[in-house]
């Protein structure tokens, strides 16, 4: 076993991936106050094919030197778009016929792994803040609000790796 050198994975360059068909899917970031978190998801997004992110409110913005750090070129390659209200955010997605799933605890949440991804549709995922999670503004206009089940004594993941898993799960439906 030999670990493979990057230029033998078979890459797009960010050229081709921005031409290239992506997944319907829009990740939301509502208030994420670590811009090592945001670099996160815009790698993972890069991953993923995800068709874009949508960043509001105090959520850091490309070229914020963290997010650089973690997204390793991926603020490059993902579409992506910077909206102060996420109530409009997500309204104008809604209008454009995208399921609006919140991932987050509620008494209404129901376990990720029980949720069918219908490949017909698109959908727009959103994530909360770091300590807050999603905006009480958000929260009316959610369709569907998802959880990860969680065995262990805390009663939350870290922002991006929810993220990571949450768009694991979407996206292997689509590719």
């Amino acid at each position: 076993m030999r670990k493979l050198k990057l230029e033998e994975l078979g890459r797009v360059g960010v050229d081709d991936f921005k031409s290239i068909d992506k997944i319907p899917i829009v990740v939301v970031l509502d208030n994420i106050r670590s811009a090592m978190n945001v670099g996160s998801f815009f790698r993972t997004s890069d991953a993923f094919k995800i068709e874009q992110l949508v960043l509001c409110g105090i959520t850091a913005t490309p070229p914020h030197k963290e997010i650089l750090k973690t997204a390793i070129g991926a603020s490059s390659s993902v579409e992506w778009v910077h909206i102060t209200d996420v109530e409009a955010a997500l309204r104008a997605l809604k209008s454009r016929n995208y399921e609006i799933i919140g991932i987050e605890q509620t008494d209404q949440s129901q376990d990720m792994s029980s949720y069918v991804v219908d490949t017909s549709k698109k959908y727009a995922l959103v994530f909360g803040n770091e300590v807050k999670g999603i905006s009480d503004q958000a929260l009316p206009i959610l369709d569907v609000a998802l959880e990860i089940p969680q065995y262990g004594t805390k009663h939350s993941l870290n922002v991006s790796i929810c993220g990571g898993i949450v768009m694991w799960h979407f996206a292997e439906k689509f590719l």
